[in-house]
């Protein structure tokens, strides 16, 4: 991976939109004794196989065209030329990933996004809360995809197609150019679920930081 996609979830929010984010993380809690995480990825896989095929299928097009063009199509020179394009024709894919979802189907991408949030919601020690109360915002930039997830405590009194109709509420915002806008109405959404579930106590402590999560 290059590093400029690398430091494309570290670039996408601005300070001041981090500093909202994590504002609105601590109002919401305040509310209940839910704990609300949100992560930033650049993207939930590399895709190995769509860079293959994408750098095959499209060095062995660009090979017919050259063929075409130069009425040379004999196996002996499609094949040599094929093998010479493949690999910066893979580059370009690592280099622009954008370009190599087409050669991933709709539902790899998903299950990219919900397994590596569901691998993150462990990594960052959610399923950990006292009250088993944790949720995960999951924002996954290359896909232009989100989930949430909830702890076991929340998912026995909240609906998952609630979080569906969120994540959904989020990604849009996210599209048309509003993200932290989008983050922070989405995060006062589950506030408000979750004080309605889960009242805070006077006991309640913060267990998780309010920092948005960047990886």
């Amino acid at each position: 991976m290059d590093l400029s996609h690398k430091s494309l979830a570290h670039d996408f929010f601005s300070q001041a939109d981090k500093e909202a984010i994590r504002q609105a993380v601590a109002r919401a809690e305040a509310l209940s004794s839910g704990e609300i995480a949100t992560m930033v990825v650049s993207e939930s896989d590399r895709y190995r196989e769509a860079e293959a095929l994408g750098a095959l299928l499209l060095s062995g097009f660009v090979c017919v065209v050259i063929a075409v063009l130069t009425h040379h199509v004999t196996i002996w020179t499609y094949i040599p030329v094929v093998f010479l394009l493949y690999f910066p024709v893979l580059l370009f894919l690592r280099r622009f990933p954008r370009f190599k979802l087409s050669f991933v189907g709709p539902r790899r991408l998903a299950e990219a996004v919900s397994e590596r949030a569901l691998v993150a919601f462990y990594q960052q020690g959610l399923y950990r809360t006292r009250g088993e109360t944790g949720i995960l915002i999951f924002i996954s930039l290359l896909e232009r995809k989100v989930w949430i997830v909830g702890d076991r405590g929340i998912n026995e009194k909240i609906a998952p197609g609630y979080w569906k109709s969120l994540a959904e509420r989020l990604a849009q915002g996210l599209r048309a150019g509003r993200g932290a806008q989008a983050v922070c109405e989405v995060i006062a959404a589950c506030g408000s679920e979750l004080e309605r579930h889960f009242p805070r106590g006077k006991d309640d402590r913060n267990e998780l930081s309010d920092e948005i999560i960047i990886s």
